[in-house]
């Protein structure tokens, strides 16, 4: 289930959903999506994501930070999770804490922001149904987004690179990059790890590991050497390489898994929480 943000959150905030899980969950793989999630466990259900070997059992609230290390999840049937998916760029605009600080971790957000989340979780809870849950959520941002409106500036110029990352083909290439927007490299660098987390040669990497994912998971016709080289992989042996440095498995796993459990696989790697 989906809910679209409010207008002065859509440039920030790509959606809200809320997922229930109707079977246990063990082991289950957890890809870099290249988002961060808010997210709000609004059952009471038992959730935990293993970041690197590393099991962490999920709060009420967490901020998920940026992925670039193998992850699974163990979930019990029945949770429910309302999540918000934040772009890359955004989470200055809500949170003062050095993004990198959140990169390859589930931080509990009553650690952070004891008082405010505490009364945000009762506000979400006490509320009956779905949507009126979501819109709590969306009131909570939007009173943070105008706290912050001195970051703007930045935020919106990582934001443009962002794009151009996104749509800048097969290779990464960071001069390039520096001369596009005339600041060094080194500034761009500094620049994504104070806003996104990760550095701009990374977002990449993940960028293209989703297309590729995307790839293998829906376009059965095709081999994994064509995927790896429709998406700008040196060879097949790179693509496998980078593909088990992100989730811990090779692509053919990942597509014997979804043979295997079909759409129900499908939604807990891609979503996840």
């Amino acid at each position: 289930m989906q809910f679209t943000p409010s207008i002065v959150l859509k440039p920030f905030v790509k959606s809200y959903s809320v997922i229930t899980i109707d079977r246990d969950l063990s082991g289950e793989v957890f890809y870099p999506s290249g988002y961060i999630d808010f997210v709000v466990n609004i059952s009471g259900g038992s959730a935990a994501t293993i970041i690197n070997g590393y099991q962490k059992n999920t709060p009420e609230v967490e901020l998920l930070g940026h992925l670039t290390l193998p992850t699974r999840l163990n979930v019990k049937k029945g949770t429910s999770v309302l999540i918000a998916r934040f772009f890359p760029y955004a989470c200055p605009l809500f949170f003062c804490n050095p993004i990198a600080d959140f990169t390859n971790y589930a931080t509990d957000l009553f650690d952070v922001f004891s008082n405010e989340i505490c009364d945000l979780y009762d506000k979400i809870m006490h509320r009956f149904s779905i949507a009126d849950k979501v819109q709590e959520l969306d009131d909570f941002l939007v009173k943070k987004l105008r706290g912050n409106e001195d970051k703007y500036r930045k935020t919106l110029l990582t934001a443009d690179i962002c794009r151009s990352i996104f749509e800048g083909g097969e290779k990464f290439d960071g001069f390039d990059l520096s001369q596009k927007y005339g600041f060094s490299e080194r500034y761009i660098q500094k620049l994504f790890l104070e806003n996104v987390g990760i550095s701009p040669a990374a977002l990449f990497s993940i960028t293209r590991f989703n297309k590729a994912l995307n790839l293998v998971l829906t376009a059965s016709d095709l081999s994994l050497t064509s995927v790896a080289y429709d998406c700008g992989y040196y060879d097949q042996a790179h693509f496998i390489k980078e593909f088990k440095k992100f989730t811990g498995i090779k692509p053919s796993e990942a597509r014997l898994a979804l043979i295997k459990n079909g759409e129900e696989f499908q939604q807990a790697v891609n979503i996840g929480f």
